[in-house]
């Protein structure tokens, strides 16, 4: 028995969204603000109580001028937050706790579905809503009335939990609307039967400091040993055996202490028997004499000496050793676990070791389904793929759980035919091993290779200095930078899934057709790097691939080239752009190196004996009347040398270098 699927409509950003549950571990990851929490919230509210409370602030802010015009004609359907929670069985599951569910015997069947929701009393309260008064101002009393709903909207909220069998159910409104009278209300304690909802929040109040009072992990040892000592488990009985001895021998030295008041009270009040005795309560020792330390016996120190990140692990793994006691001990058939935020204050390596750990302990529990809300790119790098699904806030209000295996997979086969399989499988090999903040990010910057990953740096930080007060700063937004190389059209279906805003650096590449005779005297064709002003073709394939070109051996290619050369071609993908080698001081340049020669020719002149990764130095004195790209492939030697001496020289103030302006576009277009 298995949740199949969890729905959400009308709470906070929640308008609509599905998530699709794996039957063990599913990551829900995201960016900040796009509904985690309250997702976790939401199913908090109807899992561990009944009739939760609900807030005029819980409800979207798209559907909230609709409750200010409420009236007897408004639907309140419309305004309703509902938890729908669809639950698969088989054969071989014991029935027993969700036979209420089961509205038809069907053995064909094997969904239960059940709602939670929480409907506004519309009568109640508008009988409750202030009325205008004679001669008072309409926006007052409007205000007024607003006033009154969002202070006591909690008050008319009723929440009731439902069953219902929507198979075979093809109208355009989901079933339980179109056909409520149909549903059947259910008691919140036959749910709770065989759902056992446990969650462990982002706010673990953990802290390494030497405030006095109770440290965080001995609190949790304290609840975890009271949990213990409501059962009959034979790990305690030691203790008690030897609490016994401790009140045995506390009892003879209260009598010599207490003996004096004993004898005046007994003798004024005329009692017997009078004494005091030893009642130590192993719960309440562990409580208020008891601490976590690490270190050896000789030489120990207190949990709070710890780091914050040690402190966080420990709280998490005892909170997971109490809520396993907890479905252990349950005789639900659905153990439910969501983790908010494992990573806080933990670095790199120990969030990769504890996505892993939380497999085995998900794998230990029957019956478990385990959800993760995760901020941390190396937990979603050590995860399974097929286990996330991210929370996508496009346009609409409203967010959308989306399915990253599944969905994305189709989308590379429907967008890329034949080659869309190879480029899922790279793109999931590469998010795997370094890229993984991808889906944190708010946008992306991609760039060919090692010289652009040196110097970009410099390059946005020339644009930050130089955009001006009206401008947009880039080194303060959360932007990704990916070194993509040659493959930057792998990603594109994957920056469309997570709709976020990205630049594509890249190089012309151009070529031109050669044909040579083989060995055999044969003509064979082939396309060579050649100067801008001499090519007719192009060996990018992102710039291919982005501005569909045509086959290479189609006569329409160098036409298609030369528009591309032109800048001619308009973007035809909105929220990316792609950069290129465009005209400069008269020249167009075919890489990176070219454009960075070109655009600073004087500079490279004068600080030509401290520059690195060059050969044929001499040749730089006639640079400002040379042609470049020949010039380029004569004194370059190793790029990474070469770049990482142009940013030294920057930084340590020596050299004024100047951005070629294909990327000064690019970063003017991406930090807007």
């Amino acid at each position: 028995m298995r949740i199949k699927s969890i729905k959400v409509e009308n709470f906070r950003l929640l308008q609509n969204s599905v998530l699709d549950m794996t039957d063990g571990l599913t990551l829900v990851v995201g960016k900040n603000n796009t509904g985690k929490t309250s997702f976790v919230v939401l199913l908090e509210k109807f899992l561990s109580k009944p009739n939760p409370s609900f807030s005029f602030s819980d409800l979207p802010v798209a559907v909230r001028g609709q409750l200010y015009r409420i009236s007897e004609e408004t639907d309140v359907d419309a305004l309703s937050i509902r938890l729908c929670i669809a639950v698969e069985y088989t054969d071989e599951d014991n029935l027993k706790n969700i036979s209420d569910f089961m509205l038809d015997l069907d053995p064909d069947k094997s969904i239960v579905n059940i709602m939670f929701e929480a409907r506004i009393d519309r009568d109640s309260l508008l009988s409750r809503m202030p009325t205008k008064k004679d001669g008072a101002e309409e926006d007052k009393y409007l205000a007024e009335k607003r006033s009154f709903i969002e202070r006591n909207l909690s008050k008319f909220v009723k929440t009731t939990i439902y069953a219902y069998d929507d198979s075979g159910y093809v109208g355009e409104s989901p079933y339980y609307l179109e056909k409520r009278d149909e549903l059947e209300e259910k008691e919140f304690k036959v749910v709770a039967n065989f759902i056992n909802f446990q969650v462990i929040h982002a706010k673990r109040n953990v802290a390494s400091s030497d405030e006095a009072g109770k440290s965080p992990l001995s609190l949790v040892t304290t609840h975890f040993f009271k949990k213990l000592s409501d059962t009959d488990d034979e790990r305690l009985d030691r203790i008690r055996s030897a609490l016994t001895d401790i009140d045995e021998s506390l009892e003879s030295r209260y009598s010599e202490v207490f003996s004096g008041f004993l004898a005046s009270a007994a003798n004024f009040l005329d009692l017997n028997g009078l004494k005091v005795i030893s009642d130590i309560e192993a719960s309440s020792l562990i409580g208020s004499s008891s601490k976590v330390i690490y270190g050896t016996s000789e030489d120990h120190l207190p949990e709070n000496l710890n780091g914050l990140g040690y402190l966080n692990i420990l709280y998490l793994l005892l909170k997971i050793e109490m809520v396993k006691q907890e479905f252990e001990a349950s005789s639900a058939d659905i153990n439910l676990l969501f983790i908010e935020e494992p990573e806080a204050h933990t670095h790199p390596q120990m969030q990769s070791v504890f996505s892993k750990k939380i497999r085995e302990v998900v794998n230990d529990i029957q019956g478990l389904q385990a959800v993760i809300t995760t901020h941390s790119s190396y937990i979603v790098a050590n995860s399974d793929f097929e286990d996330i699904r991210y929370l996508f806030k496009g346009e609409e209000p409203s967010v959308k759980f989306k399915n990253f295996h599944t969905e994305l997979a189709t989308r590379y086969k429907s967008s890329q035919g034949e080659e869309g399989a190879k480029l899922y499988q790279f793109l999931e090999q590469y998010l795997k091993i370094q890229n993984a903040e991808l889906f944190f990010a708010d946008k992306a910057i991609f760039i060919e290779g090692t010289t652009e990953r040196i110097l970009l740096p410099w390059f946005i930080r020339n644009h930050d200095e130089n955009c001006g007060d009206g401008g947009s700063p880039i080194s303060s937004q959360n932007i990704s930078i990916i070194e993509a190389g040659a493959n930057a059209k792998a990603f594109a279906p994957f920056l469309d899934f997570i709709g976020i805003k990205s630049l594509i650096i890249t190089d012309l590449d151009s070529t031109k057709k050669e044909v040579k005779e083989d060995k055999s005297g044969n003509d064979r064709s082939s396309y060579v790097a050649c100067p801008v002003s001499e090519s007719t073709h192009t060996s990018n394939e992102t710039l291919k691939h982005f501005f569909s070109a045509p086959d290479i051996n189609d006569a329409d290619f160098i036409d298609w080239f030369s528009k591309l050369k032109s800048g001619n071609h308009e973007d035809i993908k909105s929220g990316v752009k792609v950069v290129y080698q465009t005209k400069e001081h008269g020249y167009q340049a075919r890489s990176f190196e070219d454009a960075f020669f070109n655009s600073n020719k004087s500079e490279i002149k004068k600080l030509n004996d401290e520059l690195l990764g060059l050969k044929n130095k001499s040749v730089l004195e006639e640079i400002e009347t040379s042609e470049i790209y020949g010039l380029t492939k004569h004194v370059l030697d190793k790029k990474s040398d070469f770049a990482a001496s142009v940013l030294y020289l920057a930084l340590i103030g020596k050299a004024n270098w100047v951005s070629p302006e294909y990327i000064k576009e690019g970063l003017i277009w991406i930090s807007l």
